[in-house]
């Protein structure tokens, strides 16, 4: 008999869980950089060539998966050197600060919150400001100091609202214009807060015995028990 599927969460600020789905895809995001140095027998997986054994020359254009770019990051050897995607820059970091509600996020990177915290693991002058709009994703006010866990725990706090008065809000319909503009983990957290309110229509009928917790407050606190228990 088969066992029943159980999602593996993304990891959490800088960090990936290579058993979550959500980070192996993120990890296939890309970022626009230039080969300090030849890059031998890349070429066909950088689309640069169309043999196994061609190399990237020193100096080439690049499209580099996010898990290639962290594998050929060297501080000590410019192997390569990489730019921020158009979301991260300045122009859209103004654009968040004003009202984040606005940006289709999933047509802009689908892993923003995910991939953001990933970028911080290259060395770049404009890190703290994008660690930044991270934190305040959505406009926030007060500046929080930059941590793994604060990271992965702020990043939505306005567009958060938003996200759970739809999901509070939309019984038996179709949601899929509420969700088209939510980036991957925003859409989780919408589902999360769909099942809440049909658990609870359920059992405000008499059609559910007891209301259980959500499974993300189960697993955050199993989380917090591994962390004391270590």
């Amino acid at each position: 008999m088969s066992e029943a599927y159980f999602p593996v969460g993304p990891g959490l600020g800088m960090e990936e869980n290579f058993l979550s789905l959500d980070d192996i895809l993120m990890s296939q995001e890309k970022l626009p950089g230039r080969a300090e140095s030849a890059l031998p027998r890349l070429a066909v997986l950088l689309g640069q060539g169309s043999g196994s054994a061609e190399s990237v020359p020193e100096g080439s254009k690049l499209e580099i998966p996010l898990w290639l770019a962290k594998g050929l990051h060297d501080s000590k050897r410019r192997i390569i050197s990489l730019e921020l995607p158009k979301i991260y820059k300045e122009a859209w970091r103004t654009v968040f600060s004003a009202d984040a509600n606005v940006v289709d996020l999933h047509k802009m990177g689908p892993y923003y919150y995910g991939f953001g915290s990933q970028l911080l693991n290259f060395e770049n002058p404009e890190n703290p400001e994008i660690a930044q709009t991270i934190l305040q994703a959505t406009g926030g006010g007060s500046v929080l100091p930059v941590s793994d866990s604060v990271c992965s725990l702020q990043t939505f706090i306005a567009r958060f609202r938003r996200i759970m008065d739809s999901s509070q809000n939309a019984y038996n319909e179709d949601t899929s214009a509420l969700v088209a503009r939510l980036d991957e983990l925003e859409r989780a957290l919408f589902q999360v807060g769909q099942k809440g309110l049909n658990d609870f229509q359920c059992w405000e009928k008499g059609q559910a015995s007891q209301i259980t917790a959500s499974s993300l407050v189960q697993n955050y606190g199993k989380r917090k028990l591994t962390e004391v228990d270590g």
